[in-house]
Parts: structure tokens; C-alpha cells; sequence
């Protein structure tokens, strides 16, 4: 294979928007080969190999079936599966695997696309929500990097907040580059416990106040945790458990997609109907690193895309008033 040359095993070497279009539809083709789920979705609005002649035309799967059906594209038995959370006895989303590998690949790449390298960082992680259950994928993302960071001081917290203010301010003390990932509200309850003004420390928050706090606006957040951790800038991580790779914003709301990712807007009464750069609509994902799965996916978030390709997240859907595929049943 020629260096640069980005094949379905080979997500990762996506370096063009030729290769990346090349590779979706090759992607598109052997799923809808392969995966039964999928196949089953296009046939119902009668979209076949034969009318996919451009990106563009692939149809992207509601991001609900991964809730109800097994979404795989290979045949062997699944070796396990990452699990959603469940919020008001909703039911969990199952994105089934038969390897680690992709999801390992791509995380470790697309983390190093934008941060650079593993072992520059000592990594902090508050996520109590996802401690307390099994099949996070973002637990497992966050536990390779920790062994991946090489620091002894990398580590896991729950609610011991007095244990990581103190380990805090001794990385600070010493000037070494950390980062601290948390869930929102998880940070928010560390900053009503103890206050900083961080000069070497990045906060990373993952979104969700996962019921215990009451909801407010990525912006409202970022306030909130700038003033409590003394820092101009508070980053973000924006996946998923139905994605195998992650997009980040270093502090503008602004999330910088992988090479092997693309997003687009669609209407939010019509599915099928795209928008333009700069409108607001539902986010639809192409992730490429889903080779196993699907790869073309229509989240409930909605977002808006810049002419850059970089996004932002603007909120979810009210399922009282999602409309057309989103409603299909197969």
C-alpha cells in the first residue's frame, strides 16, 4: 500500500477530501452488504448501491437503532459491547465490537492530532457517573490514555476531592502539563469544594449533567468553569457511544473533527433535506472508523457546521417532535 493511501483497514491515513469521499463509499458499499440492520434502512427509503454516486448520497442510519438492534457489520459473534447511559428508565444505546483495535487506533490518533503527545500530559480524570457502571466507552478511551501518559500521577477520581486538589496544586507547584477530563457536573461539584487559578493545568469537560444538576448552555458552563479554575479557556471532548472517534474544541465551542470524520446539518422536520453551511439542524456523522458497525449515523444533537468544516453542538432534540426516519421502525 502506498504511504498516504488511506484503506477501510487504514482509516486513519485519511489525509484528503478525495481519500476520505474515496473511502466513505467504499464503506457505504460494504455495509450495506454487511450489515443486515443498515441494508434493511435503505431498502425502506429505497436507497441502494445504485443511487449512491457521490458522499452526498448516503443515507444515514437514526442513531435510535442502536438501542434496539444489533448494528454490526461482520458476521462472527460480537466479543462485547460499549454501553450508553440510561437517564429516566431510557433505554441504553449497545455499539457491539468484534476487536478493540479501531476504537483504540482511532482514539490514540485523533487525541495526538490535536494534543500532541501521551507522555507531555498527566492525565486527571473525575467521571464518577461512568465509574459507577460498566461498558463506558469513554472509561476505557480515558484508562488507555492514562497508561499511555506514563505519570504515576495519572489517575481515576470519584468524589475524593480533597485527594485531587492536592494533587492538583502539587502538579502545579512542579509546572507539569495536566490535564483534567471531567463530566460537568462532577467539575462543577469539585469548584463548590475548592477553588484554583490554574496556570498548567487544561480542563477538559465531557458534556452531560447526567440528571444531577439542572442542564444549562455550553456557554453558561464554560463561564461558570473558567472563573472557578482561574483559566481563559475551557476545552470540551464531544463522542459518543454509537462513535468510535471523538472531535475537541480548545475552548471556542468549536469542535475540529478527525480527518476520517465529517459532519453535516439536515433539516429538522425533513431528514432527508441538507442545509447549507452556517444553518442550524440536526447533526449528521460520518465516522469512518466505524468500519464494524455503521459508519453513517444521524444523531440527536443539533449543531451547525462553518465553512472550515469545525462545528458546534447547539443542544438535543425533543423527541416530541422528531419527525420521518427517526420514526421508522424496521
Amino acid at each position: 500500500m502506498k504511504t498516504g493511501t488511506a484503506s477501510l483497514e487504514n482509516f486513519w491515513e485519511v489525509n484528503s477530501s478525495s481519500s476520505f469521499d474515496k473511502l466513505a463509499l467504499d464503506t457505504f458499499n460494504l455495509q450495506y452488504k454487511k450489515n443486515t440492520v443498515y441494508r434493511s434502512f435503505c431498502n425502506l427509503i429505497n436507497r441502494s448501491p445504485c443511487d449512491v454516486k457521490k458522499v452526498e448520497d448516503i443515507p444515514y442510519l437514526p442513531i435510535s437503532f442502536f438501542k434496539s438492534k444489533q448494528v454490526i457489520s461482520f458476521q462472527e459473534k460480537p466479543k462485547g459491547y460499549f454501553s450508553s447511559s440510561k437517564t429516566s428508565g431510557l433505554v441504553a444505546s449497545k455499539h457491539f465490537y468484534r476487536n478493540l483495535e479501531d476504537y483504540t487506533k482511532s482514539f490514540s490518533t485523533g487525541f495526538g492530532n490535536i494534543y500532541g503527545k501521551f507522555s507531555d500530559y498527566v492525565f486527571l480524570a473525575l467521571l464518577p457517573s461512568y465509574m459507577n457502571r460498566k461498558g463506558s466507552s469513554l472509561i476505557f478511551m480515558v484508562d488507555k490514555l492514562i497508561q499511555k501518559s506514563c505519570h504515576s500521577e495519572s489517575g481515576f477520581y470519584l468524589n475524593n476531592f480533597k485527594d485531587l486538589v492536592q494533587k492538583i496544586k502539587f502538579l502545579e507547584a512542579r509546572g507539569q502539563k495536566t490535564i483534567l477530563l471531567g463530566v460537568s457536573f462532577a467539575l462543577l461539584d469539585l469548584l463548590e469544594y475548592h477553588s484554583f487559578h490554574l496556570k498548567n493545568t487544561l480542563i477538559m469537560e465531557t458534556g452531560g449533567m447526567k440528571g444531577k444538576r439542572k442542564e444549562t448552555t455550553r456557554k453558561e458552563l464554560h463561564h461558570i468553569l473558567s472563573q472557578g479554575f482561574g483559566c481563559k479557556k475551557i476545552h470540551s471532548e464531544y463522542g459518543m457511544t454509537e462513535l468510535l472517534s471523538q472531535a475537541y474544541s480548545k475552548g471556542d465551542g468549536k469542535f475540529k473533527c478527525q480527518p476520517w470524520m465529517r459532519v453535516s446539518i439536515r433539516e429538522n422536520q425533513d431528514p432527508f433535506q441538507p442545509l447549507y453551511n452556517g444553518q442550524a439542524g440536526g447533526m449528521n456523522i460520518i465516522d469512518l472508523a466505524n468500519r464494524d458497525s455503521c459508519a453513517f449515523i444521524a444523531t440527536d444533537d443539533i449543531g451547525k457546521v462553518h465553512s472550515n468544516q469545525e462545528f458546534e453542538v447547539l443542544g438535543r432534540f425533543d423527541h416530541s417532535e422528531v419527525r420521518g426516519c427517526n420514526l421508522m421502525v424496521i
